[in-house]
C-alpha cells in the first residue's frame, strides 16, 4: 500500500510536468512568432518529451506495470498544474522574455543603431555628397559635349548640303 501511494504521488508529478512542459511550448509559440513547420517540430517535441518522462518513470517506479493509478495521477497532476500554477507559470515567464527582449534591445540593438548613425555621418554622408558632386560636374559636362555634338552635326550637314548646290 506504502509503495501504491509513493508512485500515485510520483505519477501526479509527472502530471505536473507534462502541464509544465505543454505551458512552455505554448509561451514559446505565443513569445515568438513561428511558421505552421516549427510549431509542428514544437508539439512532435512536446509529445516525444512527455511519452519519454512517462515510458522512465513507469519503468522505473513500477517496473512497467500500467495501473489505473497511474493514469489517475498523471491526469490528477495536469489538473492540479492547470488550476494552481499555470497562469502563476505562464505570466512570469512572459515577464522574463520581455525582459530578456529589452536587455537584448538594449546591449545589441541601441549600440548597433549608434554605430551605424556615426557611419552614416563619417562616411555615407560625405561619401554621397562627392557622388552627387561628381554625378552632377558629369552630366553637366556630358550634357555641353552631346550639345557640342549635335551642333557639329547640324553645322556639318548644313555645310554638306551647301556644297552640293554649289
Amino acid at each position: 500500500m506504502h509503495n501504491q501511494v509513493y508512485t500515485f504521488v510520483i505519477f501526479i508529478f509527472n502530471g505536473f510536468l507534462i502541464g509544465l512542459l505543454f505551458d512552455t511550448f505554448r509561451i514559446l509559440r505565443k513569445s515568438f512568432k513561428t511558421s505552421n513547420f516549427i510549431t509542428n517540430i514544437q508539439d512532435i517535441a512536446f509529445w516525444i518529451l512527455s511519452g519519454l518522462l512517462l515510458i522512465y518513470s513507469i519503468f522505473t517506479f513500477t517496473d512497467g506495470y500500467l495501473r489505473l493509478y497511474i493514469f489517475i495521477g498523471i491526469l490528477l497532476g495536469y489538473i492540479l498544474y492547470l488550476l494552481i500554477f499555470s497562469k502563476i507559470y505562464i505570466s512570469f515567464s512572459v515577464y522574463i522574455i520581455l525582459f530578456i527582449k529589452k536587455i537584448i534591445h538594449l546591449l545589441i540593438m541601441i549600440p548597433i543603431n549608434f554605430i551605424l548613425k556615426i557611419l552614416n555621418i563619417i562616411i555615407f554622408k560625405p561619401l554621397k555628397f562627392i557622388f552627387d558632386k561628381f554625378f552632377k560636374k558629369m552630366s553637366n559636362i556630358l550634357i555641353k559635349l552631346l550639345k557640342k555634338l549635335k551642333n557639329t552635326r547640324f553645322h556639318n550637314k548644313n555645310s554638306l548640303e551647301k556644297k552640293d548646290f554649289a
